[in-house]
């Protein structure tokens, strides 16, 4: 089974705890703090792998979570680090995170690594917090915790040469003449269910990868059809080959053929209208093919080139490949995203405005009670070791340093309310 696109779960490992303990050999008077930091936690990582395919692995596995680092100990010993957990993905990933819908990294090259989802800081243990005022502190943090997302892969094949046409037009006969590629061939619509790759070489040893994509009909853009699932395949490809049935078989017109997949791939992506075409005339060993050519020509106009082939015969191949070729001899990779376009190898800077996010927001329940969110807040809850009184009352510092205490007088809480964060609950005291 072919599968191009799949939505899956990462989270980095968490940081190891810091650990709270103090020196108690017997000859080492006043020992004072020892408890050593926790270890960080590993990352998950997206390595392409040039042997791979296909998602398909991921049908069956969707959570990756990496591995926690190690507690920090006493005598200042530091926990190990947790080894990143690499996950293998073929060449042309693209991933994009699925709530901001933001591309993370574009995966092309062997061995290319991007990090998806990064691991925690350990936990600083008490070794960490003396200070002359308190040579002796009992606070200690929690391990950071590692970044959680979900993220949606799609594949995007890197082939140089996509095929593009209506269903039995001949795309997959042409695949299977210019290269070793066997794709299924039938007298039916549709007979293409996954794209397929072929390697094509000239006679003068110049070569590319085609990729013959499921045919497109009208309305594809909007998910008619089989071709909509494979459109993005078409993005990375240098030179789009348009393959029109010229003896007009299943009784279309050339011509508005041409001018329907043409709307469609621009409703797809307008960027595809910059890619070069080459306009291939098949079935041309069948009757009528020279005079819809003809008729063809007038419609189109004189200064397009069109390559009449019979795919069945072979006739006419070699001028269309020495063609394909040339041409991309001279066309450059285009970019997928704009911001790319405009990073790489520009002078330019892109200044984007990003309103600035409020630490906390505080919110009330049905109940009555006062519930505190917030990214920074949560993160620094989740950082703190409630077993030590005096690591509850640096929180208690930290809060109120953040300015929570005052928005929630302001908001009229009173002694004794109740106030929520993430799944605990706390009292309000003045």
């Amino acid at each position: 089974m072919f599968v191009d696109q799949v939505k899956i779960y990462v989270k980095g490992g968490d940081g190891g705890n810091g650990m709270v303990a103090f020196r108690r050999e017997k000859y080492v008077p006043m020992g004072g703090p020892a408890g050593g930091d926790g270890g960080r936690g590993g990352d998950v990582i997206f390595e392409v792998d040039e042997g791979l395919r296909t998602l398909m692995d991921f049908r069956y596995k969707r959570h990756f979570k990496a591995n926690r680092g190690e507690n920090g100990m006493s005598k200042g010993k530091h926990g190990r680090g947790a080894e990143d957990l690499v996950v293998k993905v073929p060449p042309g990933t693209v991933v994009i995170d699925d709530d901001t819908k933001q591309v993370i990294a574009d995966l092309t090259r062997h061995g290319e690594r991007a990090v998806i989802a990064k691991g925690g800081r350990g936990g600083r243990g008490n070794i960490r917090f003396a200070t002359p005022a308190n040579p002796a502190p009992e606070i200690a943090e929690n391990g950071e915790p590692g970044q959680e997302r979900y993220i949606v892969l799609e594949l995007k094949l890197l082939a140089d040469v996509g095929l593009v046409g209506f269903p039995s037009v001949g795309k997959s006969t042409l695949l299977s003449v210019v290269s070793s590629a066997r794709p299924k061939i039938a007298e039916y619509h549709f007979t293409t269910l996954v794209p397929n790759l072929g390697m094509v070489e000239t006679d003068d040893g110049r070569s590319f990868v085609m990729a013959d994509l499921p045919g497109l009909i009208e309305g594809a853009h909007e998910g008619v059809g089989l071709g909509h699932q494979f459109l993005r395949h078409i993005e990375r490809t240098r030179v789009i080959v348009h393959v029109i049935d010229m003896a007009a078989v299943e009784g279309r017109d050339p011509y508005g053929d041409y001018l329907t997949i043409n709307e469609e791939l621009k409703a797809y992506n307008l960027h595809l209208t910059e890619r070069p075409q080459i306009i291939v005339a098949n079935k041309m060993d069948m009757p009528g093919a020279e005079e819809n050519l003809a008729h063809f020509k007038e419609q189109i106009g004189s200064g397009t080139p069109i390559f009449p082939i019979s795919a069945l015969t072979r006739k006419g191949l070699r001028d269309l490949l020495f063609a394909i070729a040339d041409l991309l001899d001279k066309t450059p990779a285009f970019s997928l995203y704009m911001d790319e376009e405009m990073g790489a190898g520009s002078s330019r800077v892109v200044y984007k405005h990003e309103k600035e996010k409020a630490d906390f927001t505080i919110t009330r329940d049905p109940d009555g009670s006062f519930v505190i969110h917030g990214e920074k807040v949560e993160k620094l809850f989740k950082m703190t070791n409630f077993n030590h009184d005096e690591s509850v009352r640096r929180f208690a510092r930290q809060l109120r340093g953040m300015g929570i205490d005052d928005a929630l007088r302001e908001r009229g809480a009173k002694n004794g309310d109740t106030v929520r964060l993430l799944d605990y609950e706390f009292e309000f005291v003045d």
